[in-house]
This record gives structure tokens, sequence and C-alpha cells, in this order.
């Protein structure tokens, strides 16, 4: 009740409201279980994690939502400058294109990630604080919006609609792409669209830069602990890029910008490694993960293809 109070003082919201709404709310017991994080020693695996988006069910739902979208698709490239096959590998990824948007009450796996983060995960105190924050909007949110705070399902973290929006990048990127006065990711694919597109532009998507490169590795000057370090931030230029033993060739020949070294582990296989620029890097401020960031342009690539052939072009 406390934090209700400072939530509505914050957010110039009625008291009273903001009390009786978070009254509402219910403890979930396995939402902290799944924020746990894996276990030690658990072994990453790029093959196995890709078969789990890079499928014919979700290859042929993105070919009909593709079908479906085409001109909102078109007019979200012209304007934002983000690739039609990106935005649909990220709807595809996070809730196959609107078939799976979570079953959780937001009010609930907020307020229990807010008040309840689980206190052995080695960010507890900064992962409940940022949990607050989103409560917070959700609940100023959906008061301005005029939406029961109560009747809204998303993912066990909160996130909501098509392109799984926490209410922070909802408030902030969410944009009303179908023109009906409305920001709706839960009914609207446009305004998904719309807003997956405006979310990339606000992190600096590079039109027409590619994603990233093939790359291999001259052994002989080969510096593998120093294209590591940065992880998967873009540090290094083209020339010290190869200078440590990363080798390019064609297009990335040409690239003007920084590149990272991005590593993909194949479980007790070798990994497997791109180069990947700035734009790898924004579709990571989606989800901080390499294997997620390729995935959604595997299969943003995927579905292009198949969209392409059944269209005959």
């Amino acid at each position: 009740m406390a934090a209700a109070d400072d939530i509505a003082d914050r957010r110039g919201l009625d008291p009273a409201w903001v009390r009786q709404t978070l009254g509402q709310a219910r403890f979930i017991a396995s939402v902290p279980k799944l924020m746990a994080p894996a276990p030690k020693g658990t072994v990453k695996n790029w093959r196995v994690y890709r078969s789990r988006f890079i499928d014919p069910v979700r290859i042929a739902a993105g070919v009909r939502f593709w079908q479906a979208n085409r001109a909102t698709l078109d007019q979200a490239e012209k304007e934002y400058g983000v690739p039609a096959e990106i935005i649909v590998g990220i709807l595809g990824v996070e809730t196959i294109y609107g078939q799976n948007m979570g079953n959780f009450r937001v009010i609930d796996a907020l307020a229990t990630l807010a008040f309840d983060f689980p206190a052995s995960h080695p960010r507890a105190k900064e992962r409940s604080t940022y949990f607050k924050g989103e409560l917070e909007q959700y609940l100023s949110l959906t008061q301005r919006a005029n939406i029961d705070p109560l009747s809204l399902r998303g993912s066990y973290a909160g996130a909501m609609g098509l392109p799984q929006f926490m209410p922070t990048s909802w408030a902030h990127y969410a944009v009303d792409f179908d023109a009906d006065s409305r920001v709706d990711l839960f009914n609207s694919p446009a305004d998904a669209i719309g807003s997956v597109a405006s979310y990339f532009k606000a992190f600096h998507w590079q039109t027409g830069m590619p994603t990233h490169y093939p790359v291999q590795f001259d052994t002989k000057t080969l510096d593998m602990d120093a294209l590591m370090a940065p992880d998967i931030l873009p540090t290094f230029s083209l020339a010290s890029f190869q200078a440590k033993g990363a080798v390019l060739d064609g297009a990335a020949l040409q690239h003007n910008g920084p590149l990272a070294l991005i590593e993909l582990q194949n479980g007790g296989d070798p990994p497997e490694y791109v180069a990947g620029t700035e734009n790898f890097y924004a579709i990571t401020r989606y989800n901080w993960s390499s294997y997620y960031a390729m995935a959604v342009i595997e299969l943003g690539r995927e579905v292009a293809a198949a969209f392409k052939a059944k269209a005959g072009q």
C-alpha cells in the first residue's frame, strides 16, 4: 500500500484507485521460478535454440501474416527504414503472429516480480526495481487509456500483445499505425508492425545496413580473447577487426561502422561465428541475446523466401 501511494503521488493518479487495483493483484508462485537463471554448467546450443523458432508451422504462419499485412509492412519499411522481414521475424519469434501472447494477468505478473522477485537471483535488487517501474508504468498506461488493468493478459514477465512490449516500451515506442486514434498491440497487426519498426528506429537502426557478415579466422594473427571481450557490442573498426585475426570478404570489406564478433555455441560441437553490425546490436535491444537476434534474422529470411516463392517472385 505504501508503494501504491508512492506510485499515485509520482504519476498523478487517484491513490484510492491505485490501492484498489494493486490490492487485487495476486502472487503467482510459478513466475519467480521462471525468472531463475539457468543452472551453472548449462551449455548453450544454437542449433537447438534455432529449431524452437525456425520450423514449418511458424514459417507458414509468417507467410500468411505477410500476405494479410503486405501493404502495412511496406509502409513501415518505407517510413522507418526497418526491413519487413525483421519485423516479421520479431512477431514470429515473440508470439507466432499473435497465436501465443501469454495467459498471465499482467497485473499479477508485474506485482509478483516487483514485490517478490527471487532473492537468490544474482541481480535481484536491480530486477525488482525494474519491475516496480514497469508496474508503475502499466498502471499509468491503463489509466490514461481507460483500460481495465485487471483485464490484460501477457507473458510471465508482463510483456503484452503481438510484439510482447513491456509497459515502458508501449509508452515510449508504440504507435497508432492504423490511425484509429488508439494504440492496440493486442488486436491491431498494423499497430504491432508500426510499433516494432518504431522501436528499432529509436534504437538506431541503420537503413540498408546488413545485420551480420560471415567471418573466418587467420590462426596466425588470431586474438580471440580481444575479439570476444566486448561481447555483442560493436566495437571494432574493420581494420582493427581484421588485425586481430578476423577474416572478412565480399560486401563486408566495404562495411562502414563498428563490428562485433558474435559467438553461437553448439553444445559439445564447435561454435559458429559471425561479424555483427550495429543492426545486429539493435535487435539485441529487444532481447539481450545473440541467439535471439539470430533467430529473428533467420526466421525473417525463411518467411521472406517462402512468401516470395508463393507469390511467384
